[in-house]
This record gives C-alpha cells, sequence and structure tokens, in this order.
C-alpha cells in the first residue's frame, strides 16, 4: 500500500468514507503512533503522576473514536484533532489537580529558566493554555505549532511534516511562540 505515512493517510480516508475495514486497520497503525508520541510527553511528568501514557492514548482514542461521523481527511488532520485532544485531556487532568482537594493551595514556583515544553506543572498547563488561547486569537499557525509541540509531544521535523511546512519554519513559529507565551506567563496576564 505503500510508505507507512501515506498507507496511514489512505487508511483514514477510506475509514472516513465509512469502510468498516479501513477502520479495523487503523486501530493499530494510530494506536501505536498515539503511543508513541504519548509515552514521549510523560516522559518529562514528575514521578507519581496518575495519568499514564497509556490511559492518555486510551482516553484520546476515546474520544476520537466516539467524534460523531469524523471524516478524516489525512494523517495531517488526524493528528490536529489529536493534539487538541491530549491538549484538552492534559488541560482538564491540571484542573482536577487544582482542586482545593488536589493541593490546588500551593504556591506558584518561579517560571525563570524553565523550558515550556517539559513543564508538567498543573497550574502551569493552565497557564499556558489561557495563553495559548490568546496567542490563537493573534496567530492560528504559530498555536498550531505550540499544540502539536507542547500537547502531542511532536518534534519539529514531524510538526513540518503534519502541517505540510517546512522544517525551518516551524522552528520560526516555535521560537517566536515560545517567547511569546513565556513573556505572557511572566506577566501574569
Amino acid at each position: 500500500m505503500g510508505e507507512p505515512v501515506e498507507q496511514m493517510t489512505q487508511i483514514l480516508e477510506a475509514a472516513g468514507a465509512g469502510d468498516a475495514q479501513a477502520a479495523e486497520q487503523l486501530l493499530p497503525l494510530v494506536y501505536e503512533e498515539l503511543r508513541r508520541l504519548a509515552a514521549a510527553k510523560m516522559a518529562h511528568e514528575s514521578p507519581g503522576q496518575t495519568l499514564q501514557p497509556t490511559a492518555l492514548v486510551h482516553e484520546v482514542w476515546l474520544r476520537l473514536g466516539c467524534a460523531p461521523k469524523q471524516n478524516w481527511q489525512n494523517r495531517a488532520h488526524f493528528f490536529r484533532v489529536a493534539a487538541e485532544c491530549m491538549r484538552r485531556i492534559l488541560i482538564d487532568n491540571a484542573r482536577r489537580k487544582q482542586q482545593v482537594r488536589h493541593g490546588g493551595g500551593q504556591q506558584r514556583m518561579a517560571l525563570e529558566g524553565i523550558e515550556i515544553a517539559d513543564d508538567f506543572d498543573p497550574l502551569r498547563l493552565l497557564e499556558v493554555n489561557e495563553a495559548l488561547d490568546r496567542l490563537a486569537a493573534l496567530d492560528r499557525a504559530k498555536a498550531e505549532v505550540v499544540k502539536l509541540r507542547f500537547f502531542a509531544g511532536l518534534e519539529n521535523r514531524e510538526i513540518a511534516e503534519v502541517l505540510g511546512i517546512s522544517e525551518s519554519t516551524v522552528e520560526r513559529a516555535w521560537r517566536f511562540a515560545k517567547a511569546w507565551l513565556l513573556s505572557e506567563l511572566r506577566a501574569g496576564r
């Protein structure tokens, strides 16, 4: 059927068109890719984290699979939706942890020197999410790069592939977005 990316795109298109056999083929391909992304993302989690990569993938798969008549246009479309889904799950998890019964009254940590992509403090995650919404209002393309990198754990090469842009464009967008988000977070907006 071709290269793995091409194969996945063809299966996504067929599954979106209602091909039941394609939908069965899709699960193992997509599951392994999502599992790899979740494992990379969760490798930076603090010890004792209750959300594990497998649980994150299962939650993403349930949410993606339960979407009413989801028509996957291609691989890029699928991973954009999956990144947004991972984002929502991680944000929901962070909000839950910030509730008073989960120690939500703890003091904030300093932001200096913290790499956004490696920071999983629940309060910070909520702040990043709010800042990301503001960035999306200004520049949706840069916000997409952040979602795919920060919430889906994709590397620049993979983001470029998913968005259909050059890797250097992704790098520039990431540098800008990271600086913009850090500025927003420091300002406490």
